[in-house]
């Protein structure tokens, strides 16, 4: 990694597109922490301090400008929605599926929906954060009585509008880095949010190795510190080392495939003989990535975040006690939603009808399957079995930080919110720093590649 990075850095078109992704990542913190007028984050603070609600999870996708307040607060989550939901309309809108299989042109004409469905999510979200805020006390002109209503009605309209506009500048950040930078813009602004929340993460697991040890230990034991320092150092010692398999699973099922072997067929054109060799049709394990976790996160979370605006309620008691963040539950539930949308986001984004024609079309086959049904009742078969590996694989990686985070409240009385989701967020920064270091390989390759005249 370290010599890839060596000798990009060599290649001056390479360096410059490195500097640019960093410029642009410096610019987007530096927005992040651009408070806003009127706005008080203190008195939001004990609602990102519980044990992973949606409002963590979002929180730690804004690397922390979520519970700031900040200018970038909602960061690139609305650009996400769209573009997934763009993404679903080409399934089932023949138009978008048209332009989708036209190339760049087509490419151009669904990017100019993504970024206007990215504004209007963007507008929604922004006036449903803004009154959100303002129930909640946080906005200080409230309580102001020399405001009179038209004032305060433009400082909301000012709120809003100053959310929205930081949103679509986030959008058109992300595609300045896809243009001139790096690896892909929305994924590199992911990684430095998650990168940004790792002290406020390690600051957490500190606190709870050291300070809330003696739940574990007898308060009256003599010698108390003696104790506490050495199995805080043990516990600290034993979640980096938790840490580092975890990461080194991840590389492999990020790198894992299954290949499927295609002999394709002789033919003669004219005076010359083509085709007779043989390769793969390559599935990866990790073919629908984080999205079936987001996913899940997302439904499982709706009912938690409700009953969190009204915990006094009923339902708010009836939720935190049966369906809440640290019960297992709702883990289960998760769990489940993961391995539905595996295969969901499979079934939408990869056709084997496709695969098997293009097959057949450039006279291809798959040795003992006959072309045709069969060739695609085969794919479907090794699809749905790495499908099931690896939404196994998901549900290990986001659901023990979960269990753990479940009995640590359980033991303790007070969760580690960002532990809920370490899982995910690993996920995304190992899959993210892969594929970035795949493009710049892929890059120094072409730049020096020898032909045969060299």
């Amino acid at each position: 990694m370290f010599q890839t990075l060596k000798n990009a850095w060599k290649i001056p078109e390479l360096k410059n597109k490195i500097l640019f992704t960093l410029m642009i990542v410096i610019l987007y913190r530096l927005g992040s922490n651009l408070p806003m007028p009127w706005v008080n984050p203190a008195m939001f603070e004990s609602y990102f301090n519980a044990s992973g609600n949606a409002l963590t999870w979002l929180n730690m996708l804004s690397g922390g400008a979520l519970a700031q307040a900040t200018l970038f607060a909602l960061s690139v989550s609305p650009y996400i929605t769209a573009s997934i939901v763009i993404q679903l309309l080409s399934i089932a809108i023949p138009k978008f599926e048209e332009w989708a299989k036209e190339g760049e042109a087509g490419k151009k004409k669904l990017s100019a929906i993504t970024r206007v469905l990215t504004v209007v999510l963007a507008l929604v979200t922004a006036i449903g954060y803004t009154m959100f805020m303002n129930s909640q006390g946080m906005l200080t002109f409230t309580s102001n009585e020399e405001w009179s209503g038209f004032e305060k009605g433009m400082a909301y309209v000012v709120l809003v509008l100053a959310y929205c506009a930081g949103a679509s500048v986030i959008m058109w950040l992300a595609e300045k880095i896809n243009e001139k930078g790096i690896g892909n813009g929305i994924s590199i602004i992911l990684f430095a949010n998650i990168i940004a929340r790792l002290p406020a993460m390690a600051g957490s697991i500190w606190s709870r190795c050291f300070t809330r040890w003696n739940i574990f230990v007898e308060k009256d034991v003599e010698n108390w510190k003696a104790i506490q320092i050495p199995a805080g150092i043990v516990c600290l010692l034993l979640f980096l080392a938790i840490l580092l398999f975890a990461v080194i699973a991840v590389v492999w099922f990020s790198n894992s495939e299954r290949r499927i072997p295609v002999q394709y067929a002789k033919r003669v054109v004219g005076r010359k003989m083509y085709g007779g060799q043989s390769t793969t049709l390559p599935l990866k394990l990790d073919m629908a990535g984080v999205m079936p976790v987001i996913f899940a996160s997302s439904i499982a979370s709706i009912l938690p975040t409700i009953a969190g605006f009204i915990p006094n309620s009923k339902f708010g008691q009836f939720v935190n006690n049966y369906l809440g963040h640290t019960s297992f539950p709702y883990i289960a539930f998760q769990i489940i939603l993961i391995i539905a949308f595996a295969y969901f986001y499979i079934m939408i984004s990869f056709n084997p009808v496709e695969v098997s024609n293009n097959l057949r079309n450039n006279g291809g086959a798959i040795p003992g399957i006959r072309p045709g049904k069969p060739t695609v009742d085969y794919i479907k078969k090794i699809l749905n079995r790495i499908t099931l590996l690896g939404a196994i694989f998901l549900c290990g990686l986001s659901g023990i930080p979960m269990i753990v985070n479940a009995v640590w409240y359980a033991i303790d009385g007070v969760g580690i919110s960002d532990l809920a989701f370490s899982g995910t967020s690993l996920l995304i920064v190992v899959g993210v720093a892969l594929e970035t270091f795949r493009e710049l390989e892929a890059q120094m390759t072409l730049r020096n590649y020898k032909g045969f005249l060299d």
